[in-house]
């Protein structure tokens, strides 16, 4: 069994198109999405449209919960440009997208945590900004969840971890926004370093599952002139760089 791992696409639909594309040549059996997936600078609609028609094995990120759930004018610049974007049977099928879900039963899907949508499951944010989380944080943040591996999203920063008890952690990167930064707990940086589209495939081998963290090139510089139009400069760099 092999499973193509897609997280954070944040409206980008040619990194979307890019990465179905390359999980094409793989001889994936299933493709999961962990959310954030049209909440951006670029392309909402457009997302949803490519998306729902293939049924994929979906959850809801962050975004997913406060575009459907906040007014309007409590919602960020990415969420605003979805909700006056997206049609009435799109929200619709956001706001009914689970917090989580099993593919399989070895296999659970979050976008943060089993616990929160917020909450960084492989990194830590601190006063000084962000690192690795260790072994014991990673631990904590996983809790009694008793799948043998966790897939989960929303830093956009690929990594693998294993715990002492054998659950593998994995992120798969972000599809569609390579940098970005935040506020929360205390303002940092997350930077992949590069414009790549970033996606995982797990494989189901015969001692247990394996995880490969795949970099796709796209056209970002046109993603970049996209975001530019839509007045998001900092969205432009990002792509660009995967730089803030």
């Amino acid at each position: 069994m092999k499973i193509a791992v897609i997280s954070d696409i944040h409206g980008n639909v040619a990194a979307l198109d890019a990465v179905l594309a390359d999980a094409a040549t793989r001889q994936i059996t299933l493709i999961v999405n962990l959310g954030d997936i049209c909440s951006g600078g670029l392309f909402p609609r457009e997302t949803a449209d490519r998306l729902m028609p293939l049924e994929l094995p979906t959850i809801r990120g962050n975004h997913e919960r406060q575009l459907t759930n906040l007014p309007r004018d409590r919602m960020g610049l990415s969420d605003r440009h979805a909700a006056g974007t997206l049609l009435p049977q799109q929200l619709a099928w956001l706001a009914a997208l689970p917090p989580t879900m099993r593919p399989s039963n070895d296999v659970l899907l979050v976008h943060g945590t089993p616990d929160s949508d917020l909450t960084y499951f492989l990194e830590t944010v601190t006063h000084e900004g962000l690192r690795e989380a260790t072994r014991e944080e990673a631990e904590q943040r996983a809790g009694r969840a008793d799948a043998a591996v966790i897939l989960c999203g929303h830093t956009h920063l690929q990594r693998v971890m294993t715990l002492d008890d054998g659950r593998m952690i994995v992120n798969p990167g972000s599809v569609g926004l390579p940098a970005y930064g935040d506020d929360r707990p205390y303002t940092h940086l997350v930077e992949s370093g590069s414009p790549h589209a970033r996606y995982a495939v797990l494989s189901k081998e015969s001692d247990g599952w394996a995880a490969e963290l795949l970099t796709v090139d796209y056209d970002w510089e046109q993603a970049a002139r996209d975001a530019e139009a839509n007045g998001r400069l900092d969205w432009a760099r990002a792509l660009r760089t995967g730089r803030v």
